[in-house]
């Protein structure tokens, strides 16, 4: 495996790069100070003149692979630009390269129709709107999302949808268009995996209700998380999504890619921590001497160097594995990506709030709100249990005992 950078590559961290430096630092502290004083139900004017700046730029969609909208670059180019987004909580969406909408528009250039990707997935790609992704439900175990238990009903012309969804991402944006719904249309069918089905729901649908945004750990988060209810919400037939229970299989081709976006640009945010922690460190003075010389801030710097590259390797290789093998033969290394970088985030950014005292629980620092959004992933893109577990199985079937 090379994960040596090629010249395209490196020309776009450049790029980017330096585009943080002279668009995105500058102006991160008026963005979230915008970004909390608005709230979850409205927009930032100086995020939404970021983007406009990026997409002049031509650093947009940079995510896409197979489109004449994206970058057309393979995961293992695009890792290391999901890195350098990261490192400021924003900064994935000033390049239209941000949760839910990536993965939406993937499952809509790969599944869509001709027609669902004109009314829906254009709009998405040049950033005029913004989508949900509604899966999780509060009234079952999600992290087995055979547990679903929405219903997608035919009526004649019609798909009638019921459910009451959770941590729905993009539901309050008044820009979201649209959501992509999971539910059941065959309840009964003997194969649990057959059962789901992903359909397009307008967000200005009779019957879709907000219930409320889910704030995480106190913070509204950029992702806007929400609760949201559909009840005898009516929809077109042909809003369907490749056709009846095949949900889980959109569902395994979405959630790959994500998965990576998510644990490069928790690196990324690890690095940023780990530079605060330096800086901190070396100008705090505790009984006549820097804070950097005590032997166990030289440990949880070297071992916060060892995770955060660890971890970048980790998901390069599975980066390399999902572009050279597919998704499906990459599976134990996306878990294992999956387990190991939002404990690597958790773990680094505890040790720097640690160094910072008092500042790093009230936030003046960003700390807080990085550990919220690390803890947060150990849950969100499926539980470290339910990674370990397959992880275990796979272990297992290496190595089978016969004769007993």
């Amino acid at each position: 495996m090379n994960f040596d950078y090629s010249d395209k590559v490196r020309g776009l961290q450049e790029q980017l790069q330096s585009f943080m430096d002279e668009h995105i630092y500058p102006n991160e502290a008026a963005v979230l100070e915008e970004v909390r004083a608005l709230g979850p139900y409205r927009v930032s004017p100086k995020l939404e003149e970021l983007k406009a700046i990026a997409r002049e730029s031509g650093l947009w969609n940079l995510f896409l692979p197979e489109s004449e909208h994206g970058a057309g670059l393979t995961n293992l180019e695009y890792a290391p630009l999901c890195e350098i987004m990261g490192r400021v909580a924003f900064a994935p969406e000033v390049f239209n390269c941000s949760a839910p909408d990536t993965g939406n528009m993937e499952v809509l250039a790969r599944y869509g129709t001709e027609e669902q990707k004109k009314q829906w997935l254009e709009p998405l790609l040049q950033g005029l709107t913004r989508s949900c992704f509604a899966m999780t439900e509060p009234a079952v175990a999600s992290s087995d999302a055979t547990n679903i238990q929405s219903s997608i009903s035919r009526d004649g012309d019609e798909y009638v949808i019921n459910g009451h969804k959770w941590f729905s991402s993009g539901a309050t944006d008044p820009r979201c268009a649209l959501f992509i719904f999971m539910g059941k249309t065959d309840p009964d069918n003997p194969d649990r995996h057959k059962q789901q089905s992903m359909i397009i729901v307008p967000r200005d649908a009779a019957g879709v209700e907000i219930v409320r945004p889910l704030p995480v750990f106190g913070y509204e988060t950029l992702d806007r998380v929400t609760e949201v209810k559909f009840n005898n919400v009516r929809v077109p037939a042909d809003n369907m999504l490749l056709g009846e229970g095949r949900g889980f299989e959109i569902a395994q081709g979405r959630l790959g890619p994500g998965r990576i976006h998510h644990c490069m640009r928790l690196i990324g945010l690890a690095e940023r921590m780990l530079e605060k922690m330096c800086i901190r460190t070396q100008q705090r003075v505790t009984f006549g001497q820097p804070v950097s010389t005590q032997t166990v801030t030289l440990e949880r710097l070297a071992e916060s160097r060892i995770m955060i590259e660890q971890a970048r390797l980790l998901t390069l290789k599975a980066a390399y594995m999902m572009d050279t093998v597919g998704n499906k033969v990459a599976k134990a290394e996306i878990a294992m990506i999956k387990i190991a970088a939002p404990n690597m985030a958790c773990k680094v950014i505890d040790w720097v709030m640690q160094a910072h005292g008092g500042a790093g629980v009230i936030n003046d620092h960003g700390i807080a709100a990085a550990y919220a959004v690390a803890r947060f992933l150990r849950i969100a893109d499926g539980p470290d249990e339910v990674h370990r577990n397959q992880l275990g199985r796979m272990e297992l079937k290496k190595h089978p005992v016969t004769g007993q």
